[in-house]
């Protein structure tokens, strides 16, 4: 696996030109228009027919570039011919026969010689249609979404006042009205209580939301609001920690690991800390005040909207957001936040595969022997639970999109994810506080029985079970520590700890007779080795101490997938390159057979490799270049469900991302600065198969 080279994807630069002064003056004030709006990008079409013009235009939103519009000026008295047929032939046949199928047009403007005339169309294949005005450069990213969903710009407006609203509260609380917290980290944890007893009130009928305070009853819907707040100070504060104390360990929010552990959203020693009424009422009237809900024409639906009334994908990503915007990453802690963009791109093409995939697509849907919902996903070192709250939008989107008795009708489709929601997703972590912040994010998007506990240690612990999730998606721990003089102590115990690790990793490793010892290797499907290494003769030994736990991550998710799983791990680009860890690879896809070309002996086919840059955690500190690693488990013999099949290795899909879309400044992702996001066109070249 050499180093990756870049993709072969065309860059906007490439694409831009600029419109000849023959063009149409009609049609370089439509794309003067355009461009004032954001689609700022442009290349010139030749029309074959007198008096017609054509531009193709797009822009950029947070790095990722939007769908083509085609601007187009039809011929004088040929306004006839401005119907979604005629447009959407011309949307194919203008652009060059050369032009990448996700470069056509899937918007159209189109005005008449001149210029009073305008109608706008969607292309998309198989309903065209025309709309009654084009998307803006946010909205037209999630176009497909707004026309499902007949309230989803109103969601995407209330994502805009939350994210100004929650970093507004971040900045109150930490700097001129400051409570009873000790860091930023803790002004985060509060709003995460405060959200969950909102959603708490939202989710559960009048009878559920009674609790005890100085002897009497007090309803949640009573007491929970900037109101009575405002009203009673001090008291209502009381109130309402009474509610927290009361409300934290409801058996709705406590799941159960595959060892039958319980686990409640939040610790019994959790308690509600800020002490001002008026942090209490800028909370509360930030996630309640939301004014009236309209739909998609601006028609009011409902007087009062609640964060109910917010799309689940929505109001979780404004989470995330302010998550990420306001975690202090002292202490290399901010290295659970893996950025949005890698985030998206994994599991993008993690679920393209699924859905191209009949028999994917068939297990995603599938029943386990109890009649529950078969697919599993899992991040074992979870952090704020940032792919759990991906995965589950994807597979929102997925379910949507592929056929079969299962997802035949709305009402199916919606059985179905509810039941995903409550069994398909585990996540674990050594962080309490980023289990509960991974929880409440899960609940605001609909899964408060999302499966995510604290583990003292992913890589050993009985919670997990090998061979039973079908998609793993993590940026686990990696790189060892360094002691320095006088942490004699502390180094002992670490080296102490691991030898303790690495003995469990040998399962696949048989003690060899005779002089010198060492070990045989011979792989199964749920076995480990990489508490072993090989030495030059190809015995192996054990391991050191100093093992990167990078390398034992891998291990340990190929060891926890299904026969046919996918795992995709963000690695540092050490174990991919560095000659001393050729033996990990050739663990991973096997030996090459200089004959044949093949490989033989691994545990999973490579899929893919794509280097992230060099500046992708420079919020959590640290400057190590990472790349994410694409692997499928092999499938297991139908003779012996323990060995694997000897599958061939396919290509290997290389690509290199330069930039994600934004510039790290002040401590904070800047996407204004214009840079593109280099993974969104290296999935689209993976989906292309480029």
């Amino acid at each position: 696996m050499a180093r990756p080279k870049k993709a072969s994807t065309t860059t906007a630069a490439q694409e831009t030109t600029t419109v000849s002064s023959e063009e149409s003056s009609v049609l370089n004030s439509l794309v003067h228009s355009l461009a004032s709006t954001g689609f700022d990008q442009k290349f010139a079409l030749k029309a074959s027919e007198a008096g017609m013009s054509a531009t193709v235009v797009w822009g950029r939103h947070e790095g990722v570039e939007t769908p083509r519009v085609l601007a187009l000026v039809l011929p004088a008295g040929a306004w006839s011919r401005s119907n979604v047929d005629e447009v959407q032939m011309l949307s194919w046949t203008l652009p060059p026969p050369d032009t990448a199928q996700d470069h056509y047009p899937q918007f159209a403007v189109v005005k008449d010689a001149e210029g009073k005339l305008e109608a706008v169309f969607d292309l998309a294949p198989g309903a065209p249609h025309q709309i009654d005005r084009l998307p803006n450069l946010r909205e037209i990213n999630e176009y497909k979404r707004i026309k499902a969903d007949p309230t989803y710009r109103w969601s995407m407006r209330m994502y805009d006042r939350l994210m100004k609203g929650f970093n507004a509260l971040h900045e109150r609380i930490y700097q001129t009205h400051k409570d009873r917290v000790n860091g930023k980290n803790d002004i985060i944890e509060e709003v995460a209580k405060l959200l969950f007893l909102e959603s708490f009130r939202l989710h559960h009928s009048d009878g559920a939301l009674y609790f005890d305070h100085n002897g009497k009853k007090l309803n949640l819907k009573d007491v929970f609001s900037a109101g009575h707040m405002k009203a009673n100070g001090a008291s209502a504060v009381a109130e309402i920690q009474s509610a927290f104390e009361h409300f934290k360990l409801h058996p709705d929010y406590v799941v159960t690991d595959d060892a039958g552990e319980k686990h409640p959203i939040f610790d019994k020693n959790a308690h509600l800390r800020l002490e001002q009424p008026g942090n209490y009422e800028a909370v509360l009237s930030l996630i309640q005040d939301l004014g009236p809900v309209t739909d998609n024409r601006g028609e009011v639906v409902k007087k009062q909207g609640t964060l109910a009334d917010i799309a689940a994908d929505v109001l979780g990503r404004a989470f995330d957001v302010f998550l990420r915007a306001n975690f202090e990453s002292k202490g290399g802690l901010g290295i659970y936040l893996t950025p949005a963009p890698v985030k998206q791109a994994m599991l993008s093409l993690a679920f393209h595969d699924i859905k191209v995939r009949t028999e994917d697509a068939a297990r995603l849907v599938a029943r386990d022997g109890k009649g529950w919902p078969a697919f599993r996903f899992c991040d074992p070192a979870c952090g704020s639970g940032g792919f759990l709250s991906v995965a589950l939008s994807h597979l929102r989107r997925t379910l949507d999109e592929i056929g079969g008795k299962a997802t035949a009708t709305d009402e199916a489709r919606r059985r179905l994810f509810e039941e995903m929601c409550e069994h398909s997703f585990v996540g674990a972590d050594a962080s309490p506080q980023m289990v509960m912040l991974a929880r409440v994010n899960m609940a605001l998007l609909g899964a408060p029985k999302a499966r995510i506990f604290y583990t003292q240690n992913s890589l050993i612990s009985p919670q997990l079970q090998p061979g039973t999730f079908d998609l793993i998606c993590t940026n686990p721990p990696f790189g060892t520590p360094k002691f320095n003089k006088g942490q004699e102590e502390a180094k002992k115990a670490h080296e102490e700890a691991m030898e303790k690790i690495l003995e469990t990793f040998r399962s696949d490793l048989a003690p060899r007779n005779g002089r010198g010892g060492g070990y045989d290797y011979s792989p199964t499907v749920t076995g480990l080795a990489m508490g072993g290494a090989p030495n030059n003769k190809g015995i192996w030994k054990e391991a050191s101490t100093n093992t990167d736990p990078a390398v034992l991550f891998i291990d340990r998710c190929l060891q926890l997938l299904k026969p046919g799983g996918r795992l995709l791990i963000v690695l540092p680009d050490g174990v991919l390159c560095n000659l001393g860890d050729r033996y990990v690879r050739e663990y991973i896809m096997g030996k090459k057979d200089e004959v044949s070309g093949g490989f033989h002996g691994g545990k999973a086919i490579v899929k893919g490799v794509v280097s992230l840059p060099a500046d992708t955690f420079k919020l959590s500190g640290t400057g190590a270049k990472t790349s994410v690693l694409y692997l499928q488990k092999r499938l297991a013999r139908k003779d012996d469900s323990e060995k694997f099949q000897d599958q061939p290795q396919t290509d290997v899909f290389m690509a290199v991302a330069e930039t994600l879309g934004y510039v790290v400044k002040n401590n904070v992702e800047d996407y204004s600065a214009g840079v593109p996001n280099d993974l969104a066109a290296i999935v689209g070249a993976y989906v292309r198969g480029e």
